[in-house]
C-alpha cells in the first residue's frame, strides 16, 4: 500500500481549521477581543482558510492515493 504525506498533512491542517472556526464562533460576539484587529474576526477566517486547504489536501492525497493502487492492479 502506498502512504501519500499529503494524507496526514491534510488531516493536520482540516484539524487545526476546525479548532480555530469553532473558536471564531464561540467567540465572534465579544468585541473587545478583536479591537487590536480592526473588528475582524481573524481567528474564524483563518480557520476556514485552514480548513479549506486541508481538505483540498486531504482530497488530492487521497485521489492520488487510490490511483496509484488502481494502477498497481
Amino acid at each position: 500500500m502506498f502512504y501519500d504525506p499529503r494524507i496526514s498533512i491534510g488531516m493536520m491542517f482540516t484539524l487545526i481549521g476546525t479548532i480555530l472556526t469553532a473558536l471564531g464562533l464561540s467567540t465572534g460576539s465579544n468585541a473587545d477581543i478583536y479591537a487590536k484587529s480592526l473588528g475582524i474576526d481573524a481567528n474564524l477566517w483563518w480557520g476556514l482558510v485552514l480548513l479549506v486547504f486541508g481538505v483540498v489536501t486531504l482530497t488530492l492525497g487521497r485521489r492520488g492515493q487510490l490511483r496509484l493502487e488502481k494502477e498497481k492492479k
